[in-house]
């Protein structure tokens, strides 16, 4: 389907003999008589479309334009267009303006040069397949490295948190678990980073908009931020409307727009300078200003700097470190929103000033109301008990002991069978679940388990590598409750486990 060519001839005999022609040089075709037969022959996919001057009438142009503005990344239709002889008349000027890949032949053309030019239209095209392929490939190792890379991290940062239970009133074990807790942070990031630019290239990404509190995210933005800022002296001043300001936003995007151009101005401030955040309304708009005491940008370099990859000097000239990919994520996800970022420079040396602009919502939105915070309980007169389920065992162990430190009836199981008979001997009133483990998949344990009876009343948590849209779906169609992204915070499960199911 997606290498034969779709003519489109809708008046005399063009159709007819284009279809002869391609027969004969045993070139894949389909005649499409009607404009509706077009657009739905398109969906299925084509190698190329074959048209003629005459057939590009209102709808026939339309539906061609529609489909080369909104065809995926990777595509670009090749569309032989069969003019008249002589001047160019002003459907063809507008098909050269609009339909991208086109090629115009003059009529009469030769049997051998439209032959020639439909196989050079269809090589053309397989390149763009193999493009296609390229991508879903880079995207499925991407996938793959981030759950490979967080399924290490989840049992690291655990034990990182048991540390000062273990030695009460140590400096240096609280040191040790900040140090640790820091950098997992950190990598964890430099991952989620990775995976969206797939995500964005892909167009994978949706927005979970919902009513948030500006004055929440910058606290959160600022807690991101502390210890880069604070290793490097760097003072963080805030100029920060009274008024609580809500928008319609998705909390983690915004989080990220905000805290990667905070870290851009960290990172390019030398010690013990300093960034002023300010914010203030304008024309419907939150405006944010983020501006630092740093190296400061050269005219030319502006225009570069939201650029996927582009990589900044420091002022030794040398290549900063990073993946080159922050500020444009940040862009990007404020151009979802609706908004914008404008990066501003006196010159070199004499710092930087990023503005962010998000639209607030028309109508005044109420916040959620804060979650309440974990109390340890106990159900029907018993200690809750928490069933944690991975293949890998230092990740089951060590989240199982962060629950017995905060009271909870422990057990742990390593594979999806024993997930199953666990859940059917000791009835927990949670399941901490990984995924992809070998055997039994935690998709399958789930079903098992609310198929048992009593199996409904259990709270079903996924916690996991796997962080794309269709994972999350997959892990609700099999019966879980929640999805969490390895390295969880413990607070998170905490959170979840005193919630009524």
């Amino acid at each position: 389907m997606e290498k034969r060519i779709l003519v489109y001839a809708p008046t005399g005999q063009n159709a007819a003999l284009c279809y002869k022609v391609l027969d004969m040089a045993r070139i894949d075709c389909h005649v499409c008589e009607t404009v509706g037969e077009l657009r739905q022959e398109l969906m299925q996919g084509a190698g190329a479309v074959l048209t003629v001057e005459e057939a590009l009438s209102a709808s026939g142009f339309r539906l061609l334009a529609d489909y080369v503005e909104h065809q995926p990344n990777w595509s670009d239709l090749p569309i032989l267009l069969l003019t008249h002889r002589g001047g160019d008349s002003l459907l063809v000027r507008r098909a050269v303006i609009s339909l991208g890949n086109l090629t115009l032949l003059e009529r009469p053309v030769r049997t051998v040069t439209l032959i020639a030019a439909l196989h050079a239209q269809l090589r053309a095209r397989d390149k763009q397949y193999q493009v296609r392929e390229a991508t879903r490939r880079k995207d499925e190792f991407l996938a793959s490295l981030g759950h490979e890379l967080r399924n290490p991290l989840a049992p690291i940062r655990t034990s990182a948190a048991l540390l000062p239970n273990l030695f009460p009133g140590s400096p240096q074990a609280e040191r040790i678990k900040e140090v640790v807790e820091r950098q997992v942070v950190h990598l964890t990031r430099l991952v989620d980073d990775l995976l969206d630019v797939a995500r964005i290239t892909s167009g994978k990404i949706e927005l979970r908009r919902d009513a948030i509190e500006f004055s929440v995210v910058m606290r959160h933005v600022l807690e991101l931020s502390q210890q880069a800022a604070g290793a490097k002296r760097i003072r963080v001043e805030q100029d920060m409307p009274e008024l609580d300001l809500v928008l319609e936003a998705d909390y983690a995007r915004v989080v990220q727009i905000y805290s990667n151009v905070l870290s851009n101005a960290i990172k390019f401030t030398p010690q013990g300078g300093q960034v002023t955040l300010r914010a203030w309304r304008e024309a419907g708009m939150l405006c944010v200003s983020v501006r630092d005491t740093g190296i400061g940008l050269e005219a030319e370099a502006i225009p570069k700097i939201f650029n996927m990859f582009e990589q900044s000097r420091t002022v030794t000239g040398q290549m900063s470190s990073g993946l080159g990919i922050g500020l444009s994520l940040a862009r990007q996800f404020a151009q979802m929103h609706g908004g914008s970022i404008e990066a501003h420079s006196p010159g070199i040396g004499q710092g930087s000033e990023f503005i962010i602009k998000l639209p607030l919502p028309r109508q005044p939105t109420a916040a959620p109301m804060a979650a309440e915070p974990y109390v340890a309980d106990r159900v029907n007169g018993r200690r809750t008990k928490v069933l944690v389920v991975d293949d890998n065992r230092d990740a089951a162990d060590s989240l199982g002991a962060l629950f017995e430190l905060e009271n909870f009836d422990v057990s742990t199981a390593y594979d999806g069978y024993a997930a199953v008979a666990a859940a059917t001997q000791q009835r927990p009133d949670l399941i901490v679940m990984d995924l992809g483990m070998p055997g039994m998949d935690g998709y399958e344990a789930a079903r098992l388990i609310r198929q048992q009876p009593g199996g409904e009343a259990i709270r079903l948590v996924a916690l996991t590598g796997w962080g794309q849209s269709d994972a999350r779906r997959r892990t609700m169609d099999a019966g879980f409750d929640q999805h969490l992204i390895k390295p969880v915070d413990f607070d998170d499960l905490l959170r979840l486990a005193a919630r009524p199911h």
